[in-house]
């Protein structure tokens, strides 16, 4: 079944006056999902946003512990997850911006630290609140930790149950329990699986066809079936004053830096573009500095597309899978295509369209096409409930690039 869990966990921004969220696992920007592992001691989950002003706000943070559903763990205090101090903790580790048009100052939360180390697998939630503005949230990041104490494998396959080579890829997967004590797996396994980290077209507790004493098989299983979609869409606003990949032009009108994409046509017929599956990365034409002296840019996307019955979005990490304003298109009747302004900061950035249909169910776009070449990642992650646990740990995480040229 599609994923009910998308926008519970979805990160979101509360306020009009933060840009720029990364959650960031082991400092690397490409991984599809902010997943670290418990074990490691040197991984670690960056939490980073602007603050559109130069004025110092004291932020502080609460840490919860959430199940598999993302629903906060309500069996479970504070002390059985965190070693420290699960909330009230301040972020201390800010930066104004420097020589930018657009005033902002940089946040950076680290975990774990000194007053807030995690000690449970599993999903969590970090709610950043504004003691100056009688702590209101203005953001909520999500985050994953693993034990990896099951084993598991994943393949991607174009010959598929609906289609051979031509529009859909299936996964298959093969789940070992490993050393866990599993009596009930279809009580105590729940898992959940991911087309390039997308939430909103997840797939939640698929049923395997085998259900063996160590572990679980989905093979040939209409539920993990997903459209190929195309390569992703990408740009690059390095420098505003210069054009740089992906753009048409750039502009300055008084007052605001604009960046105008080149408008994206119709693609009937399958191209390899090497992309980064929807990723994105703060970066500028020195690449020195980049999270304080880089300029937000008015950035404008044109879709020369057919209108279409439902909404268009623009959809990639920045987004954060938000279906709002902000990322919807609006048709122009007079040019016949889609448009949209967004500003953004200067960096790399993936995106793709997203119809929503009047039903709410989203689909790659018709003009952007559909195809079985298409480099994608696919994420398996896995929990379990144990007889004497009180919360869903999360035991496997599992991710699949594409071996497609």
């Amino acid at each position: 079944m599609l994923c009910a869990t998308a926008k519970a966990q979805r990160s979101e921004i509360f306020v009009s006056t933060i840009a720029s969220l990364q959650i960031i696992p082991n400092n690397n920007w490409l991984e599809p999902l902010p997943v670290v592992n418990l074990a490691s001691t040197d991984h670690q989950i960056v939490i980073a946003f602007d603050e559109l002003s130069h004025d110092y706000h004291r932020y502080t943070y609460t840490v919860q512990h959430c199940e598999a559903d993302w629903t906060p763990s309500e069996e479970l205090l504070e002390s059985d997850y965190v070693d420290g101090f699960a909330s009230g903790n301040t972020i201390d580790d800010y930066e104004q911006s420097l020589n930018t048009n657009t005033l902002y100052t940089h946040y950076k939360l680290t975990l774990p630290n000194d007053r807030c180390r995690l000690k449970l697998s599993g999903n969590y939630t970090v709610t950043i609140y504004d003691e100056d503005n009688d702590n209101t949230p203005v953001l909520k990041a999500c985050f994953m930790v693993t034990e990896q104490s099951m084993k598991s494998s994943m393949t991607q396959t174009t010959n598929t149950d609906i289609d051979i080579n031509n529009s859909h890829q299936q996964v298959s997967i093969n789940l070992n329990y490993s050393s866990n004590n599993v009596t009930s797996p279809a009580i105590q396994i729940k898992t959940v699986v991911l087309q390039n980290g997308r939430w909103d077209n997840c797939v939640n507790n698929p049923k395997p066809q085998y259900i063996r004493a160590d572990g679980m098989t989905w093979d040939h299983n209409r539920d993990l079936i997903f459209p190929a979609g195309n390569e992703y869409h990408k740009f690059e606003t390095l420098d505003p004053s210069h054009t740089t990949m992906g753009l048409e032009r750039v502009g300055w009108d008084g007052k605001q830096y604009h960046a105008w994409i080149f408008t994206d046509e119709p693609r009937p017929h399958y191209l390899y573009d090497e992309d980064a599956d929807g990723a994105f990365c703060i970066r500028n034409s020195d690449n020195v500095n980049i999270n304080t002296e880089s300029e937000y840019i008015l950035t404008h996307f044109t879709l020369k597309a057919p209108r279409q019955n439902g909404k268009v979005y623009l959809n990639g990490a920045w987004t954060y899978d938000s279906f709002n304003q902000r990322f919807e298109m609006s048709w122009n009747e007079n040019d016949g295509l889609y448009e949209a302004v967004v500003p953004l900061k200067q960096g790399y950035y993936n995106y793709q369209y997203l119809l929503m249909r009047q039903d709410g169910t989203l689909s790659p776009l018709p003009s952007d096409g559909s195809f079985y070449q298409t480099k994608n990642s696919y994420q398996l992650l896995v929990y379990f409930r144990g007889q004497n646990d009180r919360t869903d740990r999360l035991v496997n995480y599992l991710n699949l690039s594409s071996l497609l040229p």
